[in-house]
């Protein structure tokens, strides 16, 4: 029976951490004892943990399913620098190479297998049968979410996973996700036979994360003046088009900065090198779809920028949440347009399954209202995955952004009666034509003829959008789910137009171009230009070096957090860099010396 004390002592020996993080103890307790559980942890948690020191802590082997090669590839490689023997399996290894592997399983030695739903569930089964004849101690389904359809990054392979009982009937299954609704939890749940299993739901926060929208103006012009703020660190832009993505990494590219795109209709092998290059830093921003992401587990990126609406919250949390795994400040910039909900709703259809059509649809309008929001954009997140934040984060635009707010009794009352005035329900857009007086075709005479149309001509057809978009988040104006959503009143809204109750509005202003792009503001951890700002770069300069030599990514040396420990600490000796996070005994011995050395030389 392990203690406590054991547990952390191997952690600190591999790891170079001294405590665990409160969210994972249960869990590792549970997986310790031999069961089955469900961890629901968002990204950056520390999910690895959760079955990466069990199976070091037990005698045989770990077996994890992963959807990516790359992420495979690199949490292996993380774990061979530790000192754990870990391995995975794919399709382009050769037989001796596969034959290699499984001599050492057999060896006991091996404490990792990664391995990919696809292979491990092949038609032929040979795989399968051969690794029923090793002692499995725990089988780790990792981004259990692509089990699911109604989930945002369905894998077909993954549904044959609920074979698993029946292969390896008593071997605990330990499945793990960074972003699942109700619907999903309980698909997960069902397909993997986990009714019984302890269920860990932690906090989807991420308050390291800066979230901002903005209307999307000039769009070009808006990337280069954030990116300019960042001008040395790793960032993501995901564009909606393949083409977006070529032009817009081509335009970083003219101002100077390591860019490259990143999309479905590049080759494989074009794919793969740009992949490394983003994750070895040899080029600081991937400009991308959202084919591009899952499984990126480089913990130094600094921000990541939509260009466009996501489809959903949980695919915008988890594309975000590429950010700040580190756990330092990192920014998330989304800029929406009008017509992004249009172009994504096509997507939203499902053939054949109007259910899941509307489901998809309404994902998609709860990811519009995210970014038209007037209050803290962490409360809407969190609310999405049914958590309830008590106070504003302080730590979004909205929160940081003194809204004046106005009576807008007056202008309600004109749309809520324009709304009335009809018989048929229309979508919010179209009572906004009437109130305008629009002169297009839609319009017909009798609504040409209500005592409504025409009375808001006098404002913008964005600041009319607005204050209906505001009336529904009130909930004086309620909006259907579906493909063609329309607007109906409510007895909110009847109280509106007897004048027994005054509706307060955020002062509308409208959008204003960007700014010209300003590259003198920094907002990278130390102060540009300080003495521990030219420390931290030249630490870089030693990482990169040694990841090189060593073909790895740089943040698996050190992650930034380290760099800046060191940075701060100015450890002498090994003995000293034993207390800087992420030092274990294996990395002290094979990099420590090469950081001493530098620190040494920067002091003189």
């Amino acid at each position: 029976m392990l203690h406590a004390q054991d547990i952390l002592t191997c952690l600190n020996h591999y790891w170079g951490y001294p405590d665990l993080r409160p969210a994972q103890k249960p869990v590792i307790a549970e997986v310790m004892q031999g069961n089955n559980a469900l961890v629901i942890m968002p990204t950056g948690g520390g999910k690895s943990m959760c079955y990466q020191l069990p199976a070091v802590l037990r005698s045989g082997l770990t077996l994890v399913i992963s959807p990516l090669i790359a992420l495979m590839k690199d949490q292996v490689d993380d774990l061979r620098l530790k000192g754990i023997d870990a391995a995975y399996l794919n399709s382009s290894q050769s037989t001796e190479e596969s034959n290699r592997i499984f001599n050492a399983i057999g060896d006991g030695k091996m404490k990792l297998l990664y391995i990919a739903p696809e292979r491990l569930m092949s038609l032929k089964g040979a795989l399968l049968e051969r690794l029923k004849t090793i002692k499995i101690d725990m089988i780790a389904v990792d981004e259990a979410h692509c089990i699911s359809s109604w989930g945002h990054d369905f894998r077909p392979a993954y549904t044959k996973l609920k074979d698993l009982s029946t292969h390896f009937p008593d071997t605990p299954v330990l499945a793990l996700t960074a972003t699942a609704d109700h619907a999903t939890k309980q698909d997960i749940i069902r397909q993997l036979g986990l009714e019984n299993a302890a269920l860990f739901e932690n906090s989807f926060d991420r308050p390291e994360i800066h979230y901002t929208a903005k209307p999307r103006i000039d769009e070009v012009a808006q990337l280069l003046e954030f990116v300019a703020q960042h001008p040395s660190e790793s960032g993501i832009v995901y564009c909606l088009s393949r083409k977006r993505t070529q032009e817009m990494a081509d335009r970083l590219q003219e101002e100077g900065y390591k860019a490259e795109c990143y999309h479905a209709g590049l080759s494989s092998q074009e794919r793969m090198e740009r992949q490394e290059q983003f994750i070895r830093d040899e080029i600081n921003i991937m400009v991308a779809t959202i084919a591009f992401g899952m499984g990126i587990d480089k913990n130094n990126v600094r921000y990541v920028v939509h260009m466009n609406l996501p489809k959903n919250i949980e695919g915008y949390y988890q594309e975000t949440g590429r950010a700040g795994r580190d756990g330092l400040d990192s920014k998330a910039l989304l800029l929406h347009g009008g017509g992004d909900f249009h172009t994504l709703s096509s997507h939203c259809e499902v053939e054949g399954n109007l259910d899941q059509s509307n489901v998809m649809l309404g994902k998609l309008r709860r990811m519009q209202d995210f970014a038209d929001t007037k209050v803290c954009r962490r409360k809407v997140l969190l609310q999405y995955f049914g958590e309830e934040l008590t106070e504003d984060c302080g730590n979004c635009d909205n929160c940081q952004t003194t809204f004046e707010e106005l009576d807008g009794t007056e202008d309600a009352q004109k749309l809520l009666s324009t709304v009335a005035r009809l018989d048929w329900s229309f979508g919010l857009g179209h009572y906004v034509d009437i109130l305008r007086g629009s002169q297009a075709q839609k319009i017909n005479a009798s609504q040409r003829a209500l005592s409504t149309y025409g009375i808001g001509a006098d404002k913008s057809k964005k600041h009319w959008m607005s204050i209906g978009k505001e009336l529904i988040q009130q909930g004086f104006l309620t909006q259907t789910v579906g493909k063609f959503p329309v607007v109906e009143l409510n007895d909110r809204s009847w109280e509106v137009l007897r004048n027994n109750v005054r509706v307060m509005l955020t002062k509308f202003e409208e959008p204003k171009a960007s700014k010209k792009a300003s590259k003198t503001k920094s907002t990278t951890p130390f102060e540009a230009g300080s003495e521990l700002q030219a420390r931290f770069q030249k630490l870089r300069q030693v990482r990169y070096a040694l990841a090189k030599s060593s073909n790895v990514p740089s943040y698996l040396i050190l992650s930034d957090r380290s760099l800046q420990e060191l940075c701060v600490e100015l450890p002498r000796t090994e003995t000293e860099l034993a207390s800087i996070h992420g030092f274990g005994k294996v990395k002290i011995a094979k990099f420590g010396q090469h950081f001493l050395d530098a620190l040494k030389e920067e002091a003189g």
